[in-house]
This record gives C-alpha cells, sequence and structure tokens, in this order.
C-alpha cells in the first residue's frame, strides 16, 4: 500500500488530532439525546426503570398528552412555557444593556478602572451554587438583607414581603439570573470595543459628534455582529437554567417563576413519569432550533442588506 503524500497527511493531522474530542462529544451529548428521544415514545415510569426497554410503546401518545393545553399536564407546560419566554426576554434585555453600558463606560480610561473590572466580573467568577445560596438567604422575609434594607432602611415597602414565594418569586428569579449572567455579556462587549479603531471617535468628536451620537452612529454599528451571537447565547442559557431557580427555590418552583427546565424536571422525577418528561424535553429541543435558525436567518439577512 502506497504511503500517503506528506502534504495530505499534514494536513489531515489536525482533524486527527481532533478527532477525539469529537467522539467524546457525541458520545456526551449525542447519545443521551437519542435515548431520550427513544424515551419520549414510551410508557415509561417507576415500573420499568429496572428494564426501560420493556416499556409499553405509546407512540405519539405522550406528545398529545404534553400539548393538550385543555387537560392538566398541556395546561401546566404552557403556563411554564410563557414564563419561562417572558423571563428570558427581560433577562437577556437587561443583561445585555447592563453590560453594553458597564463596558462602553469602563472604555475610558481613569484611576480604578482596572479594580472596577475586576467587581464586575465577580459575579460571573463566583460557583453558581454558593453564589445562589447566598441569595436565597439575602431573601429571606425575616432575617433577609433585600427586606432589611428595602424595608428597615428605605421604607420602600408597607411590609416585609415574601421574595421566595408568590408573585414575587419571579422578580427574584429575575434579579439572580441578572445578576450572575451579566457579566459574560460585560466581558465580550468589552473585548469587542477594543477592535473599533480609536480614529473614528476622534474624527467624529472634531466633526462635533458628542457622546450619545457616536454611541448611536460608531459603537452600536460597530458590535452589531457581536451582539447578534451575544443575544443568541445569552436567551439560549437562560432559556435552558435550571441550576438558578432550582437552588433558588428547591425542587418545587412557584408558580410565577415556573421555568420550563425545572417543571419537566418535576414531571419527570416527581410524577416517575419519564416518557412525558422526555417528551416534553424534545419539544424544548424542537423550540429551541426553531428559534434558533429563525434568529440566524433574519440576522444573516439583516447583515446582507446592510452590506448591499
Amino acid at each position: 500500500m502506497r504511503r500517503l503524500p506528506v502534504r495530505l497527511r499534514r494536513a489531515g493531522l489536525p482533524y486527527l488530532l481532533l478527532l477525539p474530542a469529537l467522539l467524546l462529544e457525541l458520545l456526551v451529548h449525542l447519545v443521551p439525546m437519542v435515548i431520550g428521544v427513544a424515551m419520549s415514545f414510551k410508557e415509561l415510569t417507576h415500573l420499568f426503570l429496572g428494564n426501560w426497554g420493556a416499556a409499553p410503546w405509546k407512540a405519539l401518545g405522550n406528545y398529545r398528552i404534553s400539548v393538550d393545553v385543555h387537560a392538566p399536564v398541556g395546561a401546566a407546560l404552557l403556563h411554564s412555557f410563557w414564563v419561562t419566554c417572558v423571563f428570558s426576554v427581560l433577562a437577556v434585555g437587561l443583561c445585555w444593556l447592563l453590560g453594553t453600558a458597564a463596558a462602553v463606560f469602563l472604555q475610558e480610561d481613569f484611576r480604578g478602572r482596572g479594580l472596577l473590572r475586576a467587581v464586575f466580573l465577580t459575579p460571573y467568577a463566583l460557583p453558581v451554587y454558593a453564589a445562589v445560596i447566598t441569595w436565597a438567604f439575602m431573601f429571606q422575609r425575616d432575617n433577609g438583607l433585600v427586606n432589611h434594607v428595602l424595608h428597615d432602611q428605605l421604607h420602600l415597602t408597607d411590609g416585609r414581603p415574601f421574595w421566595l414565594l408568590g408573585d414575587n418569586s419571579f422578580y427574584a428569579l429575575l434579579a439572580v439570573a441578572v445578576w450572575k449572567t451579566w457579566p459574560f455579556a460585560f466581558l465580550v462587549v468589552m473585548a469587542a470595543l477594543q477592535n473599533i479603531p480609536k480614529d473614528l471617535y476622534e474624527a467624529a468628536a472634531l466633526d462635533g459628534a458628542g457622546r450619545l451620537r457616536q454611541l448611536r452612529r460608531i459603537t452600536l454599528p460597530a458590535l452589531r455582529p457581536v451582539n447578534q451571537v451575544l443575544v443568541l447565547v445569552l436567551f439560549l442559557w437562560t432559556f435552558n437554567d435550571f441550576n438558578t431557580p432550582y437552588v433558588l427555590f428547591g425542587k418545587a418552583a412557584p408558580k410565577a417563576a415556573d421555568l420550563l427546565s425545572v417543571h419537566i424536571y418535576q414531571a419527570s422525577f416527581a410524577t416517575w413519569n419519564f416518557g412525558t418528561g422526555s417528551a416534553m424535553s424534545v419539544l424544548l429541543l424542537l423550540f429551541l432550533l426553531v428559534v434558533t435558525a429563525g434568529y440566524l436567518l433574519a440576522t444573516s439577512r439583516g447583515r446582507k442588506h446592510a452590506d448591499g
């Protein structure tokens, strides 16, 4: 057998070195995904955990139960879906706004800028469980820091509200999620701002453009490609977030903060109906694929229109 040409061997070496990592990624992600899809077509309950392959075939029955909004399971799933959508839109918008504002503010050179950057990145560097547990203590009704500041010191509330129960749980979850995630947006935007030539700002200043006009005409258009990817990543992270609500509320989140990730967990492990839980997971995956494809298509068309 003739030996491969030297050029071909050199060109194929990087792909050969990447092959183990690629196989490991497929093993970690693809195999559980395929098993989850197969489970969604079975009536898999706690009776078949020892041999889930023997569970009765249910075809699309689990999907019908999940999307039947007139039944309790479907109605609860629809409510959780809307809560997750509203939560994701607000969280992503606030994270992007805070991250962009902080990154633009720290572009100016002043004393203590490096220390302020490190402080801003602290929530992103902290372990999720330690940070969220700390917030759970701060949201305690009687001895939490939040009520101490709002009620005892600032007198903004008539009484001590429950932050981890009822409708207030949504705002508590939103505050923790934004606090935990916005430094990532800050880091990405701050890195993207380094690629904008300073000459553009100097020329704009000579032409009489103020800071706000420079931001609108130079900074934001230059950040558009980065923001398109950033918003998508933040949305996927937020929509799939499980750790934050699970650590903040425990296994059963309040109805106002019932995100899909925790709802599917409850549908699977609280009722031991893994077939229905798997069907909900597949529906969530399909929804995210459709949203991602539509978003990428819309942004690519917008980019072509802007280039043209």
